[in-house]
């Protein structure tokens, strides 16, 4: 009589693998002439152009705003103003805008239509396209063209308007820059009991648990809790996590007005969202079934920020949103205990050139340090810390990402025995590091003033796994009790 059982492989894996992704970058330079002797260096000199500086909108000196006049002519086509947005109505594209009346004139009274030459006075007329910060009403920024002047309020001019692009603005203009996003102005909603919230500014203030060190510019998520099974899942597990995300991000812009002829819109542009990343997370549970297509997801933190480029006169709204979250993926009864230190940098984001059209941009690079994953029975499990993310122009999301470093483990074992004695059992495991990066451009982005395209761009597929740890073995006893065998195997 011969009977199958199965027992426990429990090795402890260490090791340590490092992962580099080259990334393209682009760039170009210029040179003013030569002044000669004969010649005075005011009459020769033609300076460079050095394009529209890009960077963070001043603090404290309330929503900056910027208007194009309708008459405008070529060039950078918006200049800084005084106009404030009072309200704005998105469904309706109703708004109010505000500014101070020509010295000595009196206001119209209320509800009483403003002339033409009245409603210049006041700042605003039929074709001016107007760029704003976040104001009443339009909490992720205001880009509109104004269609009709309605009339005067106690706030303000009221008028009608419709959507505009940045090329109305920026004309033929040209802008690049990187600008990083203020930790302390990103706002952080825990969807998870145990999620504390550190950055520390310039300045020595910090926010956070004491003690806990945030490199300047970087924005740290501490999570510690027990993680339920959710009714209706297909698993049925406990498990607890414990570790941090922390995230540097900042918005790459780009515009370049130039070089289209008589097609209008700009030559090139792109958004893009990069910065570094680093976790530390330890993942303990038994999944008892598998999660076949739907993979336990826990979401943990939302995360959302506008912060205002100041491009030139123009101030550019970005609206930056992420999910961090845990993934579990398990097959098998799998007991697993997974340790993962990783830290990297990435890009995701959009890219157009007349001609060619939007393409999209997804680069990483990603180092993993000395793991521990220590797996009981057979089964498999995929581990992923990761955070979704939107990036969009005033109110509008462009980029749309997924990056999720991973670790996942896999466990086969078992062990026969008969009955005259002789038993033999084997078994291997395996451990793996990996990161993915997936998302879509959408055709929002056409607020540069592209052309539209027609359907979502997916981003190239960036995926990368590499082994950390494995190895097999057997083990047999003989009928006469001598000590067993052992054949062992590792990599």
């Amino acid at each position: 009589m011969r009977r199958t059982t199965r027992y426990a492989v429990l090795p402890a894996l260490t090791a340590a693998s490092l992962l580099a992704v080259t990334a393209c970058s682009s760039g170009g330079s210029s040179a003013a002439g030569k002044a000669t002797d004969a010649e005075p260096v005011a009459a020769t000199a033609a300076p460079t152009d050095p394009g529209l500086a890009v960077a963070a909108a001043p603090a404290g000196a309330g929503a900056p705003s910027a208007v194009a006049r309708a008459d405008k002519g070529t060039g950078v086509k918006a200049a800084k103003s005084s106009l404030k947005v009072a309200s704005f109505d998105q469904k309706s594209g109703k708004a109010v805008i505000a500014a101070a009346p020509a010295a000595g004139k009196k206001k119209p009274d209320k509800g009483v239509a403003p002339k033409p030459s009245q409603s210049a006075r006041e700042g605003v007329a039929v074709g001016d396209v107007i760029a704003s910060a976040p104001a009443p009403g339009a909490p992720h920024g205001v880009l509109a063209k104004v269609t009709k002047v309605v009339g005067a309020t106690d706030k303000g001019t009221e008028v009608n308007t419709a959507p505009a692009t940045l090329d109305a603005l920026l004309g033929d203009s040209e802008a690049k820059g990187k600008v990083p996003v203020d930790p302390s102005a990103v706002k952080v909603v825990p969807l998870m009991k145990g999620v504390q919230v550190s950055w520390t500014k310039p300045d020595g203030i910090h926010a956070g648990p004491k003690g806990a060190k945030v490199p300047l510019g970087n924005l740290r998520l501490d999570v510690g809790a027990s993680i339920p099974t959710p009714e209706g899942s297909p698993v049925s597990a406990e498990a607890s996590a414990s570790g941090f995300v922390q995230l540097a991000p900042e918005v790459d812009f780009s515009y370049n007005g130039k070089g289209t002829g008589s097609s209008g819109g700009p030559g090139t542009a792109s958004l893009a969202l990069n910065g570094n990343w680093s976790s530390a997370w330890e993942l303990k549970g038994e999944a008892k079934a598998t999660t076949a297509d739907k993979p336990l997801r826990l979401p943990f933190a939302k995360l959302h920020a506008d912060p205002v480029l100041q491009v030139g006169p123009v101030p550019v709204v970005i609206n930056l949103d992420l999910t961090c979250y845990l993934q579990v993926d398990a097959e098998g009864k799998l007991s697993v205990d997974v340790k993962q230190e990783m830290k990297g940098d990435f890009t995701v984001g959009g890219s157009y050139s007349w001609g060619k059209g939007w393409t999209g941009i997804s680069k990483a690079n990603s180092e993993v340090s000395p793991v521990r994953a220590t797996a009981s029975a057979s089964g498999k499990v995929k581990a992923s810390l990761g955070t979704e993310a939107s990036v969009g122009l005033y109110g509008a999301v462009g980029v749309s990402a997924d990056l999720a470093p991973y670790l996942r483990a896999e466990g086969e074992a078992s062990a026969t025995a008969s009955s005259d004695g002789k038993a033999s059992a084997s078994g291997k495991w395996a451990a793996y590091g990996g990161v993915d990066l997936t998302g879509a451009l959408s055709a929002h982005l056409k607020i540069f003033g592209t052309p539209l395209f027609e359907r979502r761009i997916p981003l190239d597929l960036y995926h990368h796994e590499w082994k950390l740890a494995g190895g097999e073995g057997s083990v047999s006893t003989p009928k006469n009790g001598v000590a067993p065998k052992k054949k062992a195997a590792a990599s």
